[in-house]
């Protein structure tokens, strides 16, 4: 590898990783009074405060908006708190309260299992497409002969964490369904990281990244990355991508209202404010597409 070669990685690394931030590098101001009648703790990775502005118009729900919202439609006053992290959300700007909870599912409930706080699942969040869930996509760099999954015998795979089912559980699930023999490579903190490490080793090391479907857009919108540099292999089945969690410990009347709010959530200025085409629908309603 030239001396080119090895700065054009850097400049890519340095692309893909400014797409997929850390919270804790980031001053993010909680939005609505402290004394909110309900906090709502933000995980969502398609948030204005915890994604890059990449590719304009994704990545970019506003929350604050919704929050607004809710406080016009149930006469509640609304507190916005962002955070990667429950834990951390609790401690420090959340104050404690978690009222409602809206991230990727499977991150939602491994954190709320960690801090032993329970929360029920009241709604779902559609995507652009309408759609309430996401994949794990099995990638490849554009040279590697693999064309398919049945074609990675032997190969190594980049992973993400337990916590990201579409990156962990769920495309282990689609290789043993397919029995094919691969081997355990890093456990990726975000796909970012996952695409830099699998460019970096190249072809001869035989590597495949798993990566979240709705991240691709990030990954090729940073400018360095173009489109067709990675190639789609395969796919896992469809897990649930954005839920709305509520505390249970809220009055039975309280916890409705809250899922009528989001499932009546219909105007066009707030579809296109939160990024989705259809709104909120109930929790578990919509099937998988297979």
């Amino acid at each position: 590898m030239t001396r080119n070669d090895l700065r054009g990685v850097g400049l890519v690394a340095c692309a893909l990783l400014a797409c997929t931030m850390s919270l804790g590098s980031l001053a993010v101001e909680p939005y609505g009074p402290k004394d909110a009648e309900w906090t709502i703790i933000v995980m969502d990775p398609m948030s204005t405060p915890l994604a890059c502005d990449c590719v304009q118009g994704y990545a970019q729900r506003k929350y604050e908006k919704l929050a607004d919202y809710l406080h016009e439609t149930t006469g509640k006053t609304v507190r916005v708190v962002w955070s990667e992290s429950l834990t951390k959300a609790l401690a420090e700007d959340a104050n404690g309260k978690a009222h409602i909870v809206i991230g990727k599912d499977s991150v939602v409930r491994s954190d709320a299992k960690s801090c032993q706080r329970e929360l029920l699942p009241v709604a779902q969040l559609t995507d652009t497409k309408g759609s309430v869930y996401q994949k794990g996509l099995f990638v490849v760099l554009k040279e590697d002969p693999a064309a398919t999954l049945l074609d990675i015998e032997g190969y190594t795979i980049l992973w993400g964490p337990d916590d990201c089912e579409e990156k962990s559980a769920a495309p282990k699930a689609t290789l043993t369904e397919l029995e094919l023999e691969t081997k355990d490579g890093n456990v990726c903190s975000s796909c970012s990281i996952a695409a830099k490490q699998l460019m970096a080793d190249g072809v001869s090391k035989k590597e495949v990244a798993v990566i979240s479907s709705y991240a691709a857009p990030l990954l090729e919108g940073c400018g360095t990355i173009k489109k067709g540099d990675l190639r789609i292999v395969g796919e896992s089945d469809e897990v649930p991508f954005i839920s709305v969690f509520v505390d249970p410990k809220l009055p039975s009347n309280a916890r409705a209202n809250i899922a009528d709010a989001l499932t009546g959530m219909k105007s066009q200025a707030m579809l296109q404010a939160m990024e989705t085409k259809l709104g909120f629908v109930p929790y578990g309603s919509q099937k998988k597409s297979r």
